[in-house]
């Protein structure tokens, strides 16, 4: 599959981003690409997101491949159960939080998390060091989703302040998951 031939729906993590984060650049350099609105990118949470997803997705006018970051990755897993069978051709789930360990409002909101398989291939990237999430925890939510695992090693929140800004090895990486969309 090609950009071109989806609606890539990027779903941002807690507090939005800014226009630094490789997200934000994704979405501005990809013409497929939609930012999925939220009122509030401070507080998201499950009940607000996860119904903002399935309408992005359900308006879509392409096939949807997502795009996600953070809570914006709890958004999906908690959105697919009501998303249309096959609109939603692939998920590539970066810096997933750790919201069972984690404390506050948004992580609760969250609560429990989805161990169900995800209805269509997805791929989710962990880093070692991530600040929000251990590394086995996120190789435990990869086999519960049926999800495809890339150890980013030592990657921090794979975030502007970890050093990912444009993040081409990312973007390399998706690019090649598009084209195993393409042969499933």
């Amino acid at each position: 599959m090609k950009s071109s031939e989806a609606t890539i729906l990027v779903l941002p993590g807690l507090g939005g981003g800014t226009e630094e984060h490789w997200y934000a650049r994704w979405q501005a350099g990809l013409k497929t690409a939609e930012w999925v609105p939220m009122d509030d990118w401070a507080n998201p949470t499950r009940e607000a997101y996860a119904p903002a997803v399935a309408a992005a997705v359900a308006a879509a006018p392409l096939p949807v491949v997502l795009v996600c970051h953070g809570y914006g990755a709890m958004a999906a897993v908690h959105a697919a159960p009501s998303l249309a069978a096959g609109k939603v051709r692939g998920a590539f789930l970066a810096a997933v939080p750790d919201v069972e360990a984690l404390g506050g409002a948004v992580a609760e909101s969250f609560r429990p998390v989805p161990r169900d398989p995800l209805p269509f291939p997805s791929l989710l990237l962990a880093s070692r060091d991530d600040p929000h999430c251990d590394f086995e925890v996120a190789a435990d939510l990869a086999g519960a989703w049926g999800s495809r695992m890339v150890d980013l090693r030592e990657s921090g929140n794979v975030d502007p302040d970890s050093g990912h800004g444009p993040w081409p090895e990312g973007l390399m990486t998706f690019g090649k998951f598009l084209q195993q969309l393409n042969a499933d």
